[in-house]
């Protein structure tokens, strides 16, 4: 594989997994790529050196900490998933773009709208799910785990993208056949019952 196409391939996956991780939490990934692109280890795209700008870390940072405190509050995570689905897709697809570099643009906002949005898109829905099926087993007592979880993920997912970025883009990838599958799963006794 020529140079050009394993550093065009190892920007996908950052770029994938960044998006993936805004599934778990819309401003964390942002925070983190934009701290490794400050520090000079993480190369943005053209058009994109403002996520790793003062300003652009103290809202990142603002806003990673409030929506991760909110998250704590059982009537409140629930209105905040309301508002986090599509923000987490436009923020996969923004994560996506600021990384992906040296690719064709059909390339880059295919792989921008079609895998950051729907990586990020999948994790959410995956997540409200789950936070939703906490709520109605524990009345809401375990939605602080489901949280720590997900916050959890949303770092570890990031940090894994930017330092193992195949690997991630593999978990990934992995995660979102096993959420395709368990959504089928679910959802084909609803399908026959209606029959």
């Amino acid at each position: 594989m020529p140079p050009d196409s394993l550093q065009g391939l190892v920007s996908i996956a950052i770029g994938l997994g960044l998006a993936a991780a805004c599934g778990f939490r819309v401003f964390t990934p942002l925070l983190i790529a934009g701290i490794a692109a400050h520090w000079g280890h993480l190369p943005l795209a053209s058009g994109f050196e403002w996520l790793g700008s003062i300003p652009a870390l103290l809202a990142f940072g603002t806003a990673t900490v409030l929506e991760i405190g909110a998250y704590y509050f059982p009537w409140l995570d629930h209105a905040l998933d309301v508002a986090a689905t599509p923000a987490a897709i436009m923020a996969g697809m923004v994560a996506a773009a600021s990384v992906v570099t040296d690719l064709p643009p059909l390339v880059k906002w295919t792989v921008t709208i079609i895998g950051g949005g729907g990586f990020a898109g999948l994790i959410q829905g995956a997540s409200v799910l789950l936070r939703i099926k906490s709520t109605a087993l524990t009345g809401g007592l375990g939605n602080p785990v489901v949280a720590t979880v997900e916050a959890a993920g949303s770092v570890l997912t990031s940090l894994l993208a930017i330092v193992l970025p195949l690997v991630c883009l593999a978990i990934v990838t992995f995660l979102a056949v096993v959420v395709v599958r368990t959504a089928r799963k679910v959802s084909e006794p609803a399908v026959r019952s209606e029959k």
